[in-house]
């Protein structure tokens, strides 16, 4: 089964499995409480700088999913994000549900890590 993604402020179900906030600041209008995250690891979200860049402009994703890879891969603190999450997502079995604020669905950070997790 491959991993899930889902925006933070739809409601969470069981079939989420564990709920990982992958943005690097809080969303927001929506409580803890309310999120029903599990886990929150920071560090795994794109950089300010990268994330500014990137403005959620459809039109600079595939630019957007290279830079923020080669981040991913050079940034200790992300390496060492990213290996967390996928250690959870084998630890779950792929059950899994990576939540992220953007409106847009399929260009975001949660895109790229589902990508690189049902891959590994």
């Amino acid at each position: 089964m491959p991993v899930k993604i889902k925006r933070v402020y739809e409601e969470a179900t069981k079939d989420d499995g564990l709920r990982v906030l992958v943005d690097r600041i809080w969303p927001r209008g929506v409580s803890k409480e309310d999120a029903k995250v599990d886990e929150w690891p920071k560090e795994v979200g794109p950089s300010k700088e990268l994330r500014q860049w990137f403005d959620h402009d459809a039109e600079r994703y595939d630019e957007f999913k290279e830079k923020y890879k080669k981040e991913l891969n050079s940034n200790d603190k992300q390496k060492e994000a990213l290996e967390q999450l996928k250690q959870w997502t084998k630890k779950h079995d792929k059950e899994l549900t990576l939540v992220f604020a953007a409106k847009d669905v399929k260009h975001n950070q949660a895109a790229v890590l589902k990508e690189i997790l049902d891959h590994q």
